[in-house]
């Protein structure tokens, strides 16, 4: 926050920040009725947004801490409510092959329906309650995040930071209004979400950016206290499929725990099968954080290592994260070699893209560069 109470809006939270002004702000947190859940006896309710489907009893809240049960009547207590915004690289997030070298306007709210023991944001996703963490928020209605992003130039809006799940109302609310803006659309997540919870939101998201963190039980019981993992997987190929998102996958390397041949050959062979050869996977470098500061940092090496069993198994599009300078951050044309994209931390150069495709061969690269078009909107509360 700054001295007059304005947020600040920056390109990276460790920089310094750009303070930008804020218009037409919600006056209030606001409070409302979850889009999906049921009713159950004794004023029960069951949660259908996200894979753990807590049933809640009167009073007590869902696992992610931001869904209550009011007499019944299933609310989401973090409407409208932000922790974190900012103006990023749309590489930051990352996605390389959707939009580069675009802005994208970043939101973020409170809590998780994961408790990763490495997480990265901790400050605002392990909080109990949308002020749990000490930090004030700031309560932007859809209408005025859809005005803020348009008033800085950023040709999209990514809901990130924490898991965007947790205020799947607001968002929605708000990617409705960007799409009729002519804004991309993005979620980048834990994928946690339910299949029925997909279709209401799907006609409105351009990109999918889902995070595997293992391929393996343990890696998400150790990492995540998770146990339906394999459904991710399952919820990121109906997003391409059904909704026609562009996905990027992402794995955080950690050693000792996700960094073994079988389980990066697992993650790097189900994206070849089942989400395309030109599907990128981003392999990124981890660091001590939270309540995982006895690990080191991942070793280059290790990460080299994935890029090659990303490349045996298929993938065109293998990336290096977290290590600035690397040539893995780099797009190079899979089929003449020549290099298209060109990357310095979150800096782009297009030195050879035409569209989707590179300008030397023509051979088509899978590069998002126009938002789809809003179909079967209806078919979303089927639970198809």
């Amino acid at each position: 926050m700054s001295a007059t109470g304005q947020p600040r809006l920056s390109y990276n939270r460790s920089e310094e920040r750009s303070q930008l002004a804020i218009s037409r702000q919600a006056a209030a947190p606001e409070t409302r009725e979850v889009a999906l859940y049921d009713r159950l006896p004794d004023t029960r309710a069951r949660c259908q947004i996200c894979l753990w489907r807590c049933t809640i009893n009167p009073g007590k809240l869902g696992v992610c801490r931001m869904r209550r049960n009011d007499k019944g009547t299933l609310n989401v207590l973090n409407y409208s409510s932000v922790s974190s915004m900012a103006v990023d690289p749309i590489e930051k997030k990352p996605l390389f092959h959707f939009f580069p070298a675009t802005r994208v306007f970043s939101l973020g709210t409170w809590g998780c329906n994961f408790h990763c023991v490495h997480c990265q944001n901790w400050e605002i996703a392990c909080v109990e309650q949308p002020e749990g963490s000490g930090r004030a928020s700031q309560y932007l209605s859809p209408q005025a995040a859809v005005s803020l992003a348009g008033q800085n130039r950023c040709a999209g809006i990514a809901w990130t930071y924490n898991e965007p799940t947790i205020w799947f109302e607001y968002t929605l609310d708000s990617a409705r209004l960007a799409r009729q803006a002519g804004l991309y659309t993005v979620y980048v997540t834990n994928g946690y979400m339910t299949p029925e919870a997909l279709d209401v939101i799907g006609p409105y998201l351009d990109a999918w950016r889902v995070d595997i963190k293992g391929f393996s039980d343990s890696a998400y019981r150790s990492l995540a206290s998770v146990a339906l993992w394999q459904e991710i997987l399952i919820v990121a190929v109906r997003a391409q499929e059904k909704w026609s998102m562009h996905i990027e996958v992402v794995t955080n390397v950690i050693p000792g725990v996700n960094d073994d041949d079988e389980q990066l050959r697992g993650i790097a062979g189900w994206v070849s099968r089942s989400l395309g050869e030109l599907t990128p996977w981003h392999v990124t470098r981890f660091y001590p954080q939270h309540n995982m500061m006895d690990k080191p940092p991942t070793p280059v090496a290790t990460l080299e290592r994935a890029l090659n069993i990303g490349k045996e198994a298929g993938l065109r599009f293998v990336y290096v994260g977290n290590v600035p300078g690397h040539d893995g951050e780099n797009t190079v044309c899979y089929n003449c070699g020549r290099l298209v994209i060109s990357r310095q931390g979150y800096v782009s150069n297009l030195v050879g893209l035409r569209g989707s495709a590179c300008k030397f061969c023509g051979v088509d690269l899978n590069m998002r560069v126009t938002t789809k078009k809003v179909t079967n909107t209806n078919a979303g509360n089927n639970g198809e």
